[in-house]
């Protein structure tokens, strides 16, 4: 899958992306419009989209923030050996969005709430696959522990959040899906080994709307 062109927007200003900064941002919150993929558009499903949040875990290191990702197991049904944030869906008792998502990510990589620190969300995101998802953003305090669920998380890493904030290392590409889902054109921010693409790279992308704003 060719890179058809690079987004290309100036990097994120460093000082924008220090800890007390992004507190800032997300309290007093800039006017600014959020970036819309085809991805919604190419839903089959009938009926209500299932609620569901992922937690934009932000690691703070003394050398700079990160952003913690996770790769999914290649046997679950939805988006398998894909690139993701830890988070999953709604249940009944998840008294919130939030609740939802400090719930997941315990469960799935075993990262206590008392390391994280929740400091905004940013705009919900339609999937092709029916999942409304609230993006909740957090910063994680280190040293902590991490134990993924080997039944859904294959592996957990880090990615300079400088490289993420970056509109030279995101890229546009299209292809041609199975399922009747039809052509769909998507950003991709390859680093290293791994490909992030799809609806987690779309909603890295709307942070950085939202931070350059």
């Amino acid at each position: 899958m060719p890179v058809e062109s690079i987004a290309g927007e100036a990097a994120v200003a460093p000082e924008r992306l220090t800890p007390a900064a992004l507190r800032t941002r997300f309290a007093s919150p800039p006017s600014w419009t959020p970036e819309i993929t085809d991805e919604h558009s190419l839903r089959r499903q009938t009926g209500a989209p299932t609620a569901a949040s992922v937690l934009l875990p932000i690691v703070v290191h003394a050398s700079g923030a990160s952003m913690l990702l996770t790769r999914r197991t290649a046997h679950l049904t939805d988006h398998a050996g894909q690139i993701s944030f830890p988070g999953g869906r709604a249940e009944a008792h998840d008294v919130s969005p939030i609740a939802t998502a400090l719930r997941e990510t315990e469960e799935e990589i075993g990262l206590d709430r008392r390391h994280i620190e929740v400091i905004g969300s940013l705009p919900l995101y339609l999937t092709a696959t029916g999942y409304l998802v609230s993006p909740v953003v957090a910063l994680v305090q280190p040293p902590f522990g991490m134990r993924a669920d080997p039944s859904e998380v294959a592996e957990i890493f880090e990615v300079p959040l400088t490289f993420l904030m970056d509109g030279a290392h995101h890229q546009r590409r299209s292809a041609d899906f199975p399922s009747g889902l039809g052509r769909r054109t998507y950003y991709a921010m390859p680093y290293d080994r791994y490909f992030i693409w799809g609806a987690t790279a779309a909603m890295l992308r709307n942070l950085f709307h939202f931070l350059r704003a």
